[in-house]
């Protein structure tokens, strides 16, 4: 351990790392905001705690945290917090913990030896062909920002994607001889996903009716955001949501039809129309094919209702 390291207040060091995931991990600021919050929270108990002083330098303040006091924050968290996120806490205590481990400034990592607690994994809200049709059947196809708000929903419909990802997509991402869109996922990686032609048709449409407001807003060559507001600026993420919550709203559906219940809609569709997993997990840019199984209980769901009608000997 250097001697410039070794002063590091914990505050510089929690930067260090916040550093470190923007610009070799590609982390989106929501993800930073994230792991900010959960550190932020763990620096605050231990100065609480009094064990450790704020004054004291990052390693004496990080290398003097056991398993025991640590099993003694997880157990302060279970009384205002849900299992999964209790979790997710630790998980960011021990990529922050493994990232000091290597940069010297702590030796070894009390978090991997702390339990994570079991989070039952609930069934993704998905809707139904019927309902996924009757909000395409919604947005105003004579008003511009009608056509984009069709072109929205029909591309989430189609290609399974975050509302992050969409919110990103320039035009120059969209190849329409080939039926393909680039999409930055998570962590600054690339994937090719396919595109209906319903899709593709909808946003030829839309871009066409938004050709003077981009002209006007310089936003026309292929590096231009895909999708923009009234200004021609680059649709924000919250945006794309109320977007999708208002046309969900006009069929009668709840306020939990997010961007990522279309995603989870496309995953499930896609499932029951015969697609296999490991396909499925490409689609959506999974790391694990442990996360893209969640949405087998929803087609076996089905499937255990279609034999219950269905079967003779089922009752």
């Amino acid at each position: 351990m250097d001697q410039k390291t070794y002063h590091l207040t914990p505050e510089e060091a929690l930067q260090r790392f916040l550093n470190h995931l923007r610009n070799e991990r590609g982390y989106s600021w929501h993800t930073l905001r994230s792991y900010r919050k959960d550190l932020e929270q763990f620096m605050e108990f231990l100065s609480q705690r009094g064990a450790i002083g704020q004054d004291a330098g990052a390693g004496v303040f990080f290398s003097q945290v056991g398993p025991v006091l640590l099993r003694e924050f997880v157990g302060r968290l279970h009384e205002r917090c849900e299992r999964s996120t209790i979790s997710r806490k630790l998980s960011s205590l021990r990529s922050f913990y493994r990232y000091m481990e290597a940069a010297g400034i702590v030796s070894n990592n009390p978090a991997q030896e702390v339990a994570t607690p079991k989070v039952r994994r609930p069934v993704p809200i998905y809707l139904t062909v019927d309902q996924v049709f009757g909000m395409l059947d919604q947005p105003d196809k004579n008003r511009p920002f009608g056509l984009r708000d069709l072109a929205i929903l029909e591309t989430f419909y189609s290609c399974g994607l975050r509302a992050n990802e969409l919110h990103l997509l320039n035009i120059s991402d969209l190849d329409f001889n080939e039926r393909l869109v680039r999409v930055a996922g998570k962590g600054g990686k690339e994937r090719l996903v396919p595109i209906g032609r319903h899709a593709l048709e909808a946003i030829k449409v839309y871009l066409e009716a938004t050709g003077p407001l981009r002209r006007k807003a310089n936003q026309g060559g292929g590096d231009s955001p895909l999708f923009v507001n009234y200004r021609g600026e680059r649709l924000s993420t919250r945006s794309i949501a109320r977007i999708v919550k208002r046309y969900a709203s006009l069929v009668g559906l709840g306020h939990e039809v997010s961007p990522h219940a279309m995603r989870h809609t496309f995953a499930t569709h896609l499932l029951e129309g015969g697609a296999d997993l490991r396909s499925v997990q490409e689609l959506l840019g999974h790391e694990s094919l442990s996360t893209t199984q969640k949405y087998t209980h929803v087609t076996l769901d089905r499937l255990m209702e279609v034999y219950d009608r269905a079967h003779p000997r089922s009752k």
